[in-house]
């Protein structure tokens, strides 16, 4: 689990202030960083281009530049000329060592874009977004500097991105780097320490993502056991009676000592492991609204009275009954951007399109978590985001072979399983969320189906 930052210009100030660091002294470690990644993996003269732009982002570049040059072929191009004081110095040093500013963006083995960092709140012009596209197209490994110059502040493309191969964020993570957006574009982030060790660099943090390595598996750790000591989830099926059975599976194959279907449906085809009841009492914990539509009214209010925890889904965030789960304890919510959507709408925080809440998920998330601090919020995409009391856990480890029907099934039954078997609603929601990624990178990436998920479930030990 690593921390991530909405923005450092306070960690930077803090290594002015506290450390008696100065900007030049984590400037040169920034460059150094990138320098690093070039010198593992291409040999001494390469042809190494670097597109610089006028401010300290740029001068990370040009610093980048003097330090290359004379082991690689550097081309630096300063399309805006260089306009702080420190990208003005910086270029003075590398025209001292002999380095020459070119004319154009040139061919070669490597792209740095050191345009424009972190901070980024306006459209490129036409003049840097043609240029963006050009450096996009060209056939060369591809490196960021911060972040990669056309992602603003929340992870928005204005309008177009450089598409790193990797990126090197400076002194600690931008939470910009894991909006959905940003997922095509950053490629893997590698964090640059600037001359102090992170771990007195970073402050305090609502963001953190987590990573593979993070990931909790419902191992059972003694022999003296019997089925109900792993709980016994209940799933409501409905409409689509697809949707819920999926999830039954992926819970048992998750770890549930016992699952049930609900159904009203005598003649509902189920695996034969997965047990059948016309009741919603008798469970640990319960998971419903896939497939749902308007089955189960009648018992909607017996099941609010139900003292259990609860994975809700789905069909369930279009109906003015979700508010009166929203003040119980123990519940996890896992809408899609469409679905979270209509639950705005619904709990009065706002009338948003997919689109507006893709463009502010974190903000978005965060405020309902403000707002219903009892409640586990996971907002699916391409990068989920796990939200508790005005906390934001991300993570970024699934690919886009889970783009398909089924797979968000899944994953609640695995809530639902980890919650049956006593984890807290957080836990049990990120380590569910981390084993259902790493399940999900499959190759080739378009046929991945929800059995086949289910089944990978088996291989993660």
């Amino acid at each position: 689990m690593n921390p991530v930052f909405k923005e450092v210009y306070s960690l930077d100030k803090k290594c002015y202030e506290k450390f008696n660091l100065t900007e030049d002294i984590l400037m040169e470690h920034a460059a150094y960083s990138m320098a690093l990644e070039i010198y593992k993996r291409f040999p001494k003269f390469s042809k190494i281009n670097i597109v610089a732009g006028p401010g300290n982002n740029g001068a990370d570049g040009v610093t980048l530049a003097r330090i290359l040059h004379g082991d690689y072929i550097v081309n630096l191009y300063l399309p805006l000329g260089a306009k702080s004081q420190m990208c003005k110095l910086q270029l003075e040093r590398f025209e001292a060592v002999g380095g020459k500013v070119k004319e154009n963006c040139e061919s070669g083995d490597v792209i740095v874009d050191a345009l424009f960092g972190s901070g980024l709140k306006r459209d490129l012009s036409d003049e840097i977004a043609g240029l963006i596209r050009k450096m996009n197209k060209a056939k060369a490994f591809k490196i960021a500097c911060d972040i990669p110059t056309g992602i603003d502040d929340n992870g928005n493309l204005r309008p177009v991105a450089f598409k790193a191969d990797i990126t090197v964020t400076m002194g600690a993570e931008k939470l910009s780097l894991y909006s959905d957006a940003a997922k095509d574009y950053v490629g893997e982030i590698i964090r640059a320490d600037l001359g102090v060790s992170f771990n007195k660099y970073k402050g305090p943090t609502h963001y953190h993502v987590w990573e593979k390595e993070d990931l909790i598996l419902p191992l059972r750790d003694k022999q003296n056991a019997h089925k109900r000591t792993y709980g016994h989830l209940g799933v409501l099926v409905g409409e689509k009676p697809g949707a819920g059975i999926m999830a039954a599976m992926a819970a048992f194959n998750f770890g549930a000592g016992l699952v049930s279907v609900v159904s009203h449906d005598d003649k509902i085809n189920i695996p034969y492991e997965i047990m059948h009841s016309h009741h919603i009492q008798g469970f640990s914990a319960l998971a419903f609204g896939m497939g749902l539509d308007n089955h189960f009214d009648d018992e909607m209010e017996e099941i609010l009275k139900l003292d259990i925890p609860m994975v809700i889904d789905a069909d369930m965030f279009y109906r003015s009954e979700i508010r009166d789960f929203l003040s119980k304890e123990n519940i996890v919510l896992t809408p899609h951007p469409k679905e979270f959507a209509a639950l705005l709408k619904v709990v009065g925080m706002g009338e948003y399109s997919p689109s507006d809440v893709q463009k502010n998920r974190f903000y978005l998330a965060e405020e309902f978590s403000k707002k219903y601090p009892k409640i586990v919020l996971l907002l699916k995409g391409a990068n989920k985001i796990i939200a508790y009391k005005g906390n934001l856990h991300i993570d970024p480890n699934g690919s886009v072979a889970l783009a398909k029907g089924g797979s968000g099934d899944v994953l609640s039954g695995m809530i639902g399983s980890l919650l049956a078997q006593g984890w807290h609603p957080l836990k049990a929601t990120i380590h569910a969320s981390l084993a259902h990624s790493i399940a999900g990178n499959y190759e080739p990436n378009y046929a991945l189906t929800p059995l086949k998920l289910i089944k990978r479930l088996e291989n993660l030990a």
